[in-house]
């Protein structure tokens, strides 16, 4: 199993922006083949963060799914990201 976590950093005033600008990209991602979890969701404290989780089966389901397609040119820019990629090897309860 593989998660990807991590932020984006846009200006606070392009946020909903960009959020709504990729809304449709966790409903693609989530029927894709392998996803687990998707979700780009605006922080609750940072103004210009955007959280980022996923969760797939495979890199291969993941690479598939990132082949698909880039951004909407008109996303408004990220500033920074800092997303990295997690190889899970077992899962417990919390």
């Amino acid at each position: 199993m593989l998660i990807i976590a991590g932020t984006l950093h846009l200006d606070p005033a392009d946020r909903e922006q960009y959020l709504a600008a990729v809304a449709d990209v966790t409903g693609r991602a989530r029927s894709a083949q392998g996803c687990l979890d998707f979700v780009q969701s605006a922080d609750p404290i940072e103004p210009d963060r955007i959280n980022i989780y996923e969760r797939w089966e495979s890199d291969a389901d993941l690479h598939h799914f990132r082949d698909g397609g880039g951004p909407d040119p008109q996303t408004p820019p990220i500033r920074s990201a800092e997303v990295g990629k997690y190889r899970i090897a077992g899962v417990e309860s919390p």
